[in-house]
């Protein structure tokens, strides 16, 4: 499917979607989402046809100070297209459902981003520290207010 196809089949199944223009964008298209309209969103995109997102490849966060950004990453290994959703939650208190029932990949790379971030993702089987050791919970320390005593990291 072409870009400008899938952007009205995505509009379709969610017209409060907002397509990402210019440099925000990237190379592949760009759609921010609420949160609560995510869960809904990715399992259609997932699951219909002429769409058929099998492929999560990549799942991350971006800080903003203000608030996170989730960043997925999807592609179709029929039809060979990509999508980029966005989602903004709440830096204070960071929340999302979990993809993982969608995607399994979304197990581990949520996992990463709860310890790296904080990000909490509801539903999720097994939301604990993947990467860090025992006694990092709750330090996140990919955020940008991460202060590291012994390294001296101040961003």
């Amino acid at each position: 499917m072409e870009n400008d196809a899938l952007k009205i089949r995505v509009q379709e199944l969610l017209p409060t979607a907002n397509f990402l223009e210019g440099s925000d964008a990237g190379q592949w298209p760009t759609v921010q989402v609420a949160p609560g309209d995510w869960p809904e969103l990715a399992l259609q995109l997932r699951n219909i046809d002429d769409l058929l997102f099998d492929y999560l490849f990549c799942l991350t966060c971006i800080d903003w100070m203000t608030h996170l950004t989730m960043v997925y990453h999807l592609s179709s290994t029929r039809y060979r297209h990509n999508l980029v959703v966005k989602s903004n939650v709440d830096r204070g208190n960071p929340e999302i459902k979990t993809v993982s029932d969608i995607w399994r990949t979304a197990e581990f790379h949520e996992r990463e981003v709860y310890e790296m971030f904080g990000v909490r993702f509801t539903d999720h089987p097994d939301l604990r520290l993947l990467i860090l050791p025992d006694g990092w919970e709750g330090k996140n320390p990919l955020r940008k207010d991460f202060e590291d005593p012994i390294n001296m990291i101040k961003l």
